[in-house]
């Protein structure tokens, strides 16, 4: 269940299909495993499949118009926007739906360092599974009490 968990949070990352957020609350109801090991396992195989995207942008240039390319051209547009203006400190919003991905993709296009991108890019989405982590926790509560 551990590996499920962090194979949803990675493809949830990428363009593949992922229901991480669903599967933490799922594993967090079952009571089964430690809150905090949940919310890291998630958050290991999110901040992996954004180095994924971040690995791609590096060489986008070379694939941005081939069909099977994980992100569009108005996605890439709209990240390019939000990277200029906020600059490397966007990558805290990494973990928002829509912008989140081509955001970690356009910081290996405009050659971001790894570290700054994977602390950045760590802090937020762990943030966002602590979030979700509380939230299932009290529903939880709610419906067993």
């Amino acid at each position: 269940m551990l590996f499920a968990l962090f194979l949803s949070a990675l493809t949830s990352a990428t363009i593949l299909p992922g229901t991480s957020e669903a599967a933490l609350a799922a594993l967090i109801a079952s009571g089964d495993h430690s809150l905090w090991l949940l919310v890291l396992i998630a958050t290991a195989g999110n901040v992996l499949g954004s180095l994924i995207n971040w690995w791609l942008g590096l060489y986008a240039e070379h694939f941005k118009h081939k069909r099977w390319f994980p992100v569009s051209p108005e996605a890439l547009d709209r990240a390019s926007h939000w990277f200029g203006k906020y600059g490397l400190w966007s990558l805290l919003l990494a973990w928002l739906p829509i912008i989140g991905d081509p955001l970690t993709l356009f910081a290996g296009v405009m050659r971001v360092r790894l570290l700054p991108f994977i602390i950045l890019v760590t802090i937020g989405k762990m943030a966002r599974y602590a979030m979700i982590a509380g939230g299932a926790t009290g529903l939880s509560s709610m419906f067993s009490g």
